[in-house]
């Protein structure tokens, strides 16, 4: 920019817009000097389109994950409905039926969660984490360490490394 030239305020994204003087004719005017700035402006604006395209990738990716964590965890108190019809007991044939249907649900509902990335948290034989588990209760046990869990109360899961809700567990206390 040659010393000539007038400061103006700067534009949207906050760079100086330079103006050539007022006084100037296109005879005055470089062209060495005005194809350097051109190209400065050039290189800047091409910067800026580059990050801008990254931001709103970025944007898109993290607002996909988030519809997808929300969709999940309103799937997993039906994995837990599921669970919680496959344990009663019941008898005769209408009974074996029952649980047949049940299971293959049960059994697609996980193989769509699993497609997701979705994996339920192994709690058994497990020491208590409180990253990953919710205790629910304290006990005391002869059979198990203090802080080993007891028993699971209601599955945990993770979407890749993010923890989507923690398993309730009963863990033992000395």
């Amino acid at each position: 920019m040659t010393d000539d030239a007038k400061s103006a305020p700067p534009d949207e994204n906050g760079f100086e817009v330079s103006t050539l003087p007022a006084e100037a004719s296109d005879t005055d005017i470089d062209p060495a000097v005005e194809r350097d700035e051109y190209r400065e402006l050039l290189l800047r604006k091409t910067a800026e389109f580059d990050n801008y395209k990254k931001r709103i990738d970025r944007e898109r990716k993290e607002l996909i994950q988030k519809a997808s964590i929300d969709l999940i965890k309103e799937i997993l108190p039906l994995a837990d409905d599921f669970e919680r019809a496959l344990a009663t007991t019941a008898e005769g044939d209408q009974a074996i039926a029952y649980r047949s249907g049940i299971e293959l649900i049960y059994r697609q509902l996980l193989e769509l969660l699993r497609k997701r990335g979705v994996t339920p948290i192994d709690t058994s034989g497990a020491r208590f984490d409180p990253h990953f588990h919710q205790a629910v209760t304290h006990e005391t046990s002869e059979t198990h360490h203090d802080g080993d869990i007891i028993d699971e109360q209601r599955r945990g899961y993770m979407l890749g490394t993010q923890l989507l809700r923690p398993a309730m567990v009963r863990v033992a206390k000395a």
